[in-house]
């Protein structure tokens, strides 16, 4: 069983590496259940295995933490719903290629659930949605805003980090950052597309679309 916790208020960041860190050691030793863990985090920045200097913006405007997860820069802060996925692989597949791909399409599904259609792109880490009311982009496509990112880490085979979910935080705190390392395009929220949805709406269409994507693979 898959241990699920929701934490209320702002999880200090350096406090989230640590029980993660330790949850992951306890579940490989078999001490202790797979968890998903629903926090949200005080405006930070985050600067993963491929993060390139140039894409921090403002480097002074909110604290920027180091992770060995994988991935570049991304923000953090209130408003938006970060799940962090902590599951054994060693009984769900040894496939980190596969693991991805399902943590995007448990995004999909949870988007889904608000009638929202998230899209994966080659090249472009995280889930993205169309706003075909905004201006055409410079290749002439529609115009595509990110609305979930992704960055993941194991140890033994059993992993942490996971993924986070625009619900209503400051999009302008995005502007400190190059996303991802990824310009051209911008990024939104469930409420920034019109849609009145709470934190507590959103972490039970997660539970729900959790358990489709990755139901009876332990």
């Amino acid at each position: 069983m898959v241990e699920w916790i929701t934490t209320d208020g702002l999880t200090d960041y350096a406090e989230a590496v640590a029980f993660m860190e330790d949850r992951a050691n306890a579940i490989h030793r078999g001490d202790a259940a797979e968890c998903i863990w629903l926090v949200e985090h005080p405006p930070l920045y985050t600067a993963g295995t491929s993060a390139d200097v140039a894409d921090l913006v403002s480097p002074d405007r909110f604290p920027v933490h180091e992770t060995r997860r994988g991935g570049q820069y991304t923000y953090h802060g209130p408003g938006q719903r970060v799940a962090y996925a902590m599951l054994d692989l060693n009984t769900r597949g040894r496939d980190v290629r596969k693991y991805v791909q399902n943590l995007e399409a448990w995004v999909i599904a949870t988007l889904a659930q608000f009638n929202v259609t998230g899209h994966i792109r080659d090249g472009r880490v995280g889930v993205w949605v169309e706003r075909p009311e905004k201006p055409l982009s410079l290749d002439g496509t529609v115009a595509e805003d990110k609305i979930a990112a992704i960055g993941v880490r194991l140890r033994k085979w059993v992993t942490f980090h996971g993924l986070s979910i625009n619900v209503e935080p400051d999009l302008e705190h995005f502007s400190g950052i190059v996303p991802c390392g990824i310009s051209e395009h911008g990024v939104t929220s469930l409420v920034d597309l019109g849609l009145p949805v709470t934190m507590e709406d959103l972490d039970s269409a997660l539970k729900t679309s959790f358990e489709q994507v990755f139901e009876g693979q332990a």
